[in-house]
């Protein structure tokens, strides 16, 4: 017993050892390097141009993907990193470390890695990593003097023509190729069929055999256009990257005149203008599962994100949200005309008080169209707003275009201003929305939006744009979009009687995917729910697709520290035993554990608060009955509150059936949940 004992304690120490001698050179011109647990393996090469391969336990992942740089310092010296590579040192390290995420779905991250560091000549270094759950590599310019970047180079070459999960870019603003809001269904096809003339964004799924999968995304961006992906039509079965060039000049264009289209984009993607030339590069990130559960609770993007920059986060405040815009300012009941005026906010401030909502969002149309401090809406009076909330404990968050904050640029003095005058008001945060970029002009106005709003104390919920890693660098940016959320429930197609797109589907697929990067606003939280055949479209009386509790559920499934409900307060209070039951779900966790669940199908997972567990399940358009094990549960007797489909929800969706019994960590619960359905539990001790 005690031998089996001192084997097991050993065998961490053995396998770290072992992964670290297997970063020596294998040749002169070859290097290896394989995660803590020894099943994931790089091969890097350096004979001509540099490579990057991965395996995990017996599968290809990854065939030879070239990695390159090409820049320029000067008028005339031009380099290339990443060919005819001299390597003038290698260096190897083990790291097994930890760090706090006080607004994330777990109250700290494990990082344990290896890492291997390749110094080349020409000013200029490349660091790999190997994770047990995937590997990354990134550039990181040693040079004094600044200099451009023309063009990156990242490939991902499969072994076979294996299935995808490919989300497109489409609905361009004003017709630019990069001006996109990066939200985006999937196309589920093999990799051959890819379209050779669209652009996809990150992350991206390949399926591989043995049921594992291999999700190419990025992480770490900071001052450095976002990662496209575009069929590499050199090689077959093979993603290559592409990037925004930097633009030159823009028109102000897109929907209702929110954009900044750029008209001309110059031969570069990246200058380092007159800072140091000395940084490191977004890291590329190729993530291996076993199972599908295992990415709906992956923190890579946590891990490689930079770290916090704010010194003092203790006044930032997650929080769940009373918002205007979906339910079209609706309230009944009331003797004055609903609308975007001061007695409609007021009573949402009331819904969100004795609700214990922490904010409202005033949304698109208190302020001018071209300015955030001239030519206001005269009928809402924010001072007395902001006045009404601080009696109650409500914080008003306002909506912006980011042209109008920012002016699209990381130099315009109008940011500070606004953002000091409305802060000195009372106003909590902004909603920044029609970004629809991530050049590397854009990348930089936003983190030094997120900067100033630190400084401010205003929290940022950016749209138009996907999560990147500056949560965690500056994470009062609670949330981003960067979704197919619910708002566009209000304008789906009707196609011969049916809904065209698959809403349920993509539901538990986002869970898998989208949510890798980041925190996500669907939005969630309708009380008007419809089965497919039921759905219609409203732009003033919306509705969802699927049950009640499918949208119930969705409150601990989506990660948003910065959560909506997006539906009336009026029909809230309608409805108020499942208002009861949202409001108490906390938008930030101490723990996640996931149940069950397949990409495209279903999932099941549990979140723990303090001494509470929120456990939930969701399902496409097929109805499944699942098996919830308590055995996370700690020891002694639980209650249980339970919200499941109703037994005719296949026919009226806002049916639902709610029971209250004990539990303990030896039960198990059934999970039935009809066609888009879902259940949802609160256990308590």
């Amino acid at each position: 017993m005690r031998n089996n004992l001192l084997k097991k304690a050993l065998l961490p120490a053995v396998l770290a050892l072992l992964s670290l001698w297997s970063a020596t050179p294998a040749s002169a011109r070859q290097y290896r390097l394989a995660s803590p647990d020894g099943k994931l393996n790089l091969t890097i090469e350096t004979d001509g141009q540099l490579t990057w391969s991965i395996a995990h336990d017996g599968t290809t992942v990854l065939l030879p993907s070239a990695i390159a740089l090409q820049g320029m310092e000067g008028a005339k010296t031009s380099f290339l990193w990443g060919e005819n590579v001299k390597v003038t040192g290698a260096k190897r390290t083990s790291v097994q470390t930890s760090f706090p995420t006080p607004f994330y779905k777990k109250a700290e991250v494990e990082d344990h890695y290896n890492q291997l560091t390749l110094n080349c000549r020409g000013g200029y270094s490349v660091e790999f990593r190997a994770y047990d759950d995937g590997a990354a590599y990134r550039f990181v310019s040693k040079r004094k003097r600044a200099f451009d970047i023309q063009n990156e180079t990242a490939e991902f070459n499969f072994a076979a023509d294996y299935p995808a999960f490919i989300p497109y870019v489409n609905d361009n603003r004003g017709g630019e190729r990069y001006s996109f809001s990066f939200e985006s269904y999937y196309d589920e096809t093999p990799l051959s069929k890819l379209y050779a003339d669209s652009l996809a964004i990150t992350p991206l799924m390949v399926c591989l055999p043995e049921g594992k999968k291999a999700v190419v995304m990025e992480a770490g961006l900071s001052n450095y256009p976002g990662m496209f992906l575009v069929r590499n039509e050199a090689k077959a079965n093979s993603l290559k990257a592409e990037f925004a060039p930097i633009p030159l000049e823009n028109k102000i264009g897109g929907h209702n005149r929110l954009n900044l289209v750029p008209t001309r984009r110059a031969d570069r993607i990246y200058t380092a203008g007159k800072n140091s030339g000395q940084r490191t590069f977004p890291w590329r990130v190729v993530l291996v599962s076993t199972q599908d559960t295992q990415l709906a609770n992956n923190d890579m993007a946590q891990r490689l994100a930079p770290p916090c920059r704010i010194a003092d986060t203790s006044w930032i405040k997650p929080g769940k949200v009373a918002w205007d815009w979906w339910n079209a300012c609706m309230l009944t009941g009331v003797d004055f005309k609903a609308g975007m005026n001061t007695p409609t906010y007021k009573k949402y401030i009331d819904f969100a008080a004795d609700n214990k909502l922490e904010y409202i969002i005033i949304d698109d149309g208190w302020s001018g169209t071209e300015s955030l401090l001239e030519d206001l809406k005269p009928d809402i009076d924010l001072k007395e707003l902001v006045a009404y909330g601080n009696r109650k404990g409500v914080g008003i968050i306002l909506w912006a275009s980011w042209r109008n904050l920012t002016g699209g640029s990381d130099q315009c003095p109008d940011t500070e201003a606004i953002m000091k005058h409305y802060a000195q008001m009372g106003i909590k945060g902004f909603k920044v929305d029609f970004f629809d970029r991530d050049d590397q002009v854009a990348i930089a106005s936003i983190e030094r939006m997120a900067d100033i709003a630190a400084r401010h104390h205003m929290v940022l919920d950016l749209h138009g744009l996907k999560p990147y890693g500056l949560q965690r660098a500056y994470p009062n940016v609670l949330n981003f979009e960067g979704v197919k959320g619910l708002e566009n429930a209000k304008w789906e197609p009707i196609i011969k009687g049916a809904p065209l797109h698959d809403f349920p589907r993509y539901d538990v697929t986002i869970t898998y995917l989208r949510m890798l990067a980041g925190p996500l606003d669907y939005t969630p939280g309708a009380m008007r729910n419809a089965t497919k055949s039921e759905f219609r479209t409203s732009n003033d009386r919306p509705m969802s697709m699927g049950t009640r509790v499918h949208q119930m559920a969705m409150y601990t499934v989506f990660e948003a520290p910065l959560q909506m409900l997006a539906d009336s307060p009026s029909r809230y209070m309608k409805e108020q035993e499942c208002t009861d039951f949202i409001a108490q779900v906390p938008t930030t966790f101490d723990e996640t554990v996931v149940l069950a669940g397949e990409i495209g199908e279903y999932i099941a997972l549990a979140r723990r608060k303090g001494d509470t567990w929120y456990v939930a399940a969701m399902t496409n358009w097929t109805a499944r009955s699942l098996d919830i094990d308590l055995s996370f549960l700690g020891e002694g007797n639980f209650k249980a509150e339970i919200f499941s489909d109703g037994v005719n929800a296949d026919r009226e969706a806002t049916d639902y059936k709610k029971q209250t019994r004990t539990v303990t960590s030896a039960d198990r619960l059934e999970a039935a949940m009809m066609p888009g359905g879902g259940w949802t539990a609160r256990i308590t001790r």
